[in-house]
């Protein structure tokens, strides 16, 4: 029984990412320009949201600043 278990989380949790990518898609992320930290930052954020996209979250990076390495 403890497989089954296993196996149902595993279906829930591929279902919530596929809902998440699909928010994504119909929200044109993936029809921008140039990819960049905050786009990236939005599409991540934008699936790891999953079906709560279609309750009203709508996730966004505006900025981020990636380190630099040093000289």
């Amino acid at each position: 029984m403890r497989g089954v278990n296993i196996s149902l989380g595993g279906a829930i949790v591929i279902a919530w990412f596929v809902i998440g990518l699909i928010a994504s898609g119909q929200r044109h992320h993936f029809d921008s320009g140039p990819i960049n930290c905050a786009s990236s930052g939005t599409i991540a954020l934008t699936v790891l949201a999953g079906p709560l996209n279609y309750m009203g979250v709508n996730p966004r990076v505006a900025d981020c600043n990636v380190p630099q390495p040093s000289p």
